[in-house]
């Protein structure tokens, strides 16, 4: 199986570059929030997100070289995503994240919160340095979507009455968004057309909604090693996802138990039997199968290069996760 360091081995080079960019551009300012944010670099992310928009930003380019504007857009990418993470860790209580105890649980939630925030304040500076209006509106949009989405899982935990529809859409805020925005601004500053920036809209926002499913369905079949957290943990915090919506179609039961809160001994266990006895997870896979497919679909204009055919690898990577 191919590994996200194989796949974003065309640049590979410029990922390094970019790590030690981010560490200088956050090193000024305080130096808890210094730590917080050095310590959460040093995590050793897969660095896929920053890693799309180099990708792209390479394969649109006429002599296949990477602009500063590009490259500092890759690093706003990474810093929003790794904000998102860190209010993520505090709402979630998760004590580590990839193995690395995550930042509230090193310093504390109050540090975490506003290390968040200094990371979102600054990724804000430099996008509105890149003096594009064009970029600051896809990117700020970013930003307002991942507070929506994590304030929408938050009102509709064990709501068995939320659409399909609702849950999308939170997957997207949440997961999507962010690479969706970002492909297009790269292709902004690429100077691509209209319709070629709704292409590379297009490609990440169903490859970021097939990250989000796979994940899903992670949650249900995947062991705590894997998922670093602990499996079922999105059912047992309430939070629907397609699994569990396929799997209300089939057992009528499954509804009363998530409306109750699982408050009696062995619901959840019993839950999860229901989840994985269905046609849930097969359903689920179709559909995560459905987006990566959109996803390539989406790119079959870009000329060919090795950047290019690292992205087009990018959806089945996000499925072989399943395997």
């Amino acid at each position: 199986m191919i590994t996200v360091t194989e796949l974003l081995q065309p640049v590979e080079t410029d990922l390094e570059t970019l790590l030690g960019d981010l560490r200088s551009l956050i090193g000024a300012g305080h130096p808890i929030l210094q730590a917080a944010a050095e310590h959460l670099f040093s995590a050793g992310g897969k660095r896929l997100r920053p890693g799309i928009v180099l990708l792209l930003s390479r394969a649109l380019s006429a002599d296949g070289q990477l602009t500063p504007r590009h490259r500092r857009l890759a690093e706003i990418t990474e810093m929003i995503h790794t904000a998102s993470l860190v209010h993520d860790d505090v709402v979630d209580e998760a004590s580590t994240r990839r193995g690395v105890d995550t930042v509230h649980s090193r310093f504390d939630a109050r540090v975490a919160v506003l290390a968040g925030d200094f990371l979102f304040a600054q990724a804000s500076w430099h996008l509105a340095n890149l003096d594009d209006l064009e970029v600051v509106k896809l990117l700020s949009r970013v930003i307002m979507d991942l507070a929506d989405g994590e304030v929408k899982q938050g009102l509709f935990r064990f709501d068995t009455a939320q659409s399909f529809e609702t849950y999308l859409e939170k997957s997207y805020c949440k997961t999507a968004s962010l690479i969706a925005n970002s492909a297009r601004a790269a292709g902004v500053l690429s100077d691509c057309s209209p319709s070629e920036l709704d292409g590379l809209y297009r490609f990440g926002r169903q490859l970021g909604l097939a990250f989000q499913v796979v994940d899903d369905i992670l949650d249900f079949t995947g062991s705590d090693q894997q998922l670093g957290k602990p499996a079922a943990s999105d059912l047992a915090s309430g939070y629907l996802t397609a699994p569990t919506f396929y799997a209300m179609e089939e057992q009528p039961g499954l509804q009363a138990l998530i409306a109750r809160e699982f408050a009696e001994p062995g619901d959840l266990d019993q839950a999860l039997e229901m989840v994985r006895s269905s046609r849930a997870i097969p359903r689920t896979r179709e559909l995560a199968e459905t987006f990566a497919r959109e996803s390539r679909d989406a790119i079959s204009w870009m000329s060919d290069s090795p950047c290019k055919r690292a992205l087009l690898e990018l959806p089945d990577f996000v499925l072989s996760r399943l395997y």
